[in-house]
């Protein structure tokens, strides 16, 4: 769970003017210009993490240790009054003669403010629960993530909770000027909701996930502070959060349920359309239609479609739909444990391990863990996600794997998305970003979805091409998955722009793919309530495929791929135009190297 902020792409051609001003003549005021940027990133990050006490906590900054964000209404447009500030002054640098990283750090952060008060007017926070995000099942994973070191620690911890009935009662707020906007998730994916809330609120107060952190005190508390301080937790549990918990779904179910709204896609909603695009947009961080997107992930779906026919034809199937029957009918594709799958996950991270030296130069100091997915969250969670790290290295990255149902689940596509997750997916891009000396804060923690995700599913290429995947169903799962990002193109333009139904993304999903049915369900209604989010992916992977080809292209035998994969990820998250400008100009680099050593 990273705090992930995307931006709305802005033309290279900005890029290219910024990098010619590096050749300007340096102003006189040039070194007091170059600090009031850097004191004003300084800034602007400070506020953020007194403004997002929680995230502050997970990067192990514990000044806020006991205060949740303030999502009053006041709290929320002071935050934008703040971003509109922030914004007017960073405009107001001049960076001519600035180096190109610093003018860089002026660009990514106006894009990043940019996207904060453009977006405001759509409101997002008046739809603040979904059946896999929101306060209800985000917290609990924040405190499973958060730092319990001292004794402060827990009494900070144990000041949060007894806030926590403000935090939910600021939610049922905004979900009330939701009800009066028509800012509404589907009525049918609501009950979920209710669901999670009320399956929390019955937990004995030591089962909470809430509870957590009194099972694993550090070894030096003496036994007095651990009975105080469980008393205090298991007492604020019993008091401040099972009543909250009840109470919002009490609220949810009677209050908000009636007024959701029928039609599942963002079309229906109020400005629905500019909501879209601007969703796709900031996603993708590109200017595509969602009709250009549309089109080219009919075009992607009926390649990988190709290469999946093939596969199955070697293994003695006529066609796709035989196929995919066999596999879902065959006991040995599929888990015959929770652990199976985690061990399966821990064995492919492992075998990449130990080919990272000769893909990359630079490599993340901390390693991956896998871990299961809270059994309170499963039904609305993924088959597998990535938590980043602190940056100081005393919490590890883990890739956490849905182990719920897992006899319905298969097991070909675990290696690939082992890859996605861990290394050299999600863990390896977002570890490296963390520890690059030199980039601000904000780049070391921000991210863009069509360059992290876009990263994680050209890992699986990388997969592919380093000659994992021997067993061809582990193969097929593998293409399956590539499938899944290409539907993906096609289901959420479908449902958001061409207005489809719910029952033709799943029947397309079915049409063009084995994805095993309770994943089929569990991602198109993800697709529902949080739309453009998937086009991300696809896009960024193409960008960088593209990208090293023109690099192999123009470098010919002085191509290295450890060189190239270095500079995708030593600059932090970009956006892809930028990711562009800066891969190009790092070829120019290295051409201009080569013509001097041919000239010598």
């Amino acid at each position: 769970m990273t705090n992930v902020t995307t931006r709305i792409g802005v033309a290279s051609a900005l890029l290219f003017s910024l990098m010619l001003g590096v050749a300007h003549a340096e102003a006189p005021d040039l070194g007091a210009r170059r600090d009031a940027l850097n004191q004003l990133i300084k800034e602007q990050w400070e506020y953020s993490m007194k403004n997002s006490p929680e995230w502050a906590s997970l990067l192990g900054d514990k000044r806020y240790n006991d205060k949740w964000s303030d999502f009053s209404q006041a709290g929320i447009e002071a935050d934008l009054k703040q971003s509109a500030d922030f914004l007017k002054r960073f405009e107001a640098i001049d960076t001519t003669g600035f180096p190109l990283q610093e003018q860089l750090n002026r660009e990514l952060m106006l894009r990043q403010l940019r996207e904060s008060v453009t977006g405001a007017r759509f409101k997002d926070w008046e739809m603040p629960l979904a059946q896999n995000s929101g306060i209800h099942i985000d917290l609990p994973q924040i405190v499973s993530a958060l730092p319990f070191e001292t004794v402060k620690d827990y009494e900070d911890y144990i000041t949060r909770l007894h806030a926590l009935p403000k935090l939910f009662e600021q939610t049922r707020v905004q979900m009330e000027k939701g009800v009066q906007d028509k800012l509404m998730p589907p009525k049918f994916l609501i009950p979920k909701i209710v669901k999670q809330c009320e399956d929390v609120a019955a937990m004995k107060p030591a089962d909470s996930p809430f509870a957590q952190p009194i099972k694993n005190f550090p070894k030096e508390f003496s036994e007095a502070d651990k009975a105080r301080l469980s008393k205090a937790i298991l007492g604020a549990i019993q008091k401040d959060v099972t009543p909250s918990y009840k109470k919002l779904a009490q609220y949810t179910k009677t209050r908000y349920l009636p007024h959701g709204r029928t039609e599942v896609g963002m079309w229906s909603l109020p400005d629905g359309a500019a909501r879209y695009t601007f969703k796709a947009n900031s996603s993708t961080t590109t200017t595509m239609t969602p009709e250009q997107i549309h089109q080219l992930g009919l075009a992607e779906v009926a390649r990988i479609e190709g290469q999946m026919l093939a596969t199955a034809q070697k293994l003695g199937y006529k066609d796709l739909k035989t196929f995919n029957k066999a596999v879902e009918e065959n006991p040995e594709l599929h888990p015959k444990s929770r652990q199976e799958i985690i061990d399966l996950y821990q064995k492919y991270t492992d075998q990449m391990y130990t080919q990272l030296p000769q893909q990359f130069g630079i490599l993340p100091k901390g390693k991956v863990e896998i871990r299961p997915v809270e059994e309170f969250r499963e039904k609305g969670a993924s088959g597998a996600a990535y938590m980043a790290g602190s940056p100081d290295g005393k919490r590890a990255g883990r890739v956490m794997v849905n182990t719920g149902d897992f006899e319905k689940r298969s097991t070909i596509s675990i290696e690939t998305t082992a890859l996605h997750e861990g290394v050299p997916g999600h863990h390896m891009q977002l570890t490296i970003a963390q520890e690059i000396d030199g980039l601000p804060n904000f780049r070391q923690q921000g991210n863009y979805t069509a360059y992290a995700e876009g990263w994680a599913l050209y890992s699986e290429r990388l997969g592919e091409e380093l000659g994992f995947f021997s067993n061809p169903y582990s193969y097929y799962g593998h293409l399956q998955d590539e499938m899944l990002r290409a539907i993906r193109l096609v289901v959420d333009t479908g449902l958001h722009y061409k207005k489809w139904n719910r029952q033709q993304v799943v029947d397309f999903f079915h049409d063009h793919s084995g994805i095993e049915e309770v994943e089929v369900q569990s991602e198109t209604d993800r697709y529902i309530v949080w739309p453009g989010q998937a086009l991300g992916y696809k896009i960024g992977q193409l960008k960088i495929l593209e990208l090293r080809d023109y690099a192999r292209k123009e470098l010919g035998k002085d191509f290295d791929i450890r060189q190239f994969h270095d500079q995708v990820l030593g600059a932090g998250a970009l956006p892809m135009d930028v990711l562009e400008t800066h891969i190009k100009g790092w070829v120019s680099t290295e051409k201009a190297k080569q013509n001097r050593v041919s000239m010598q």
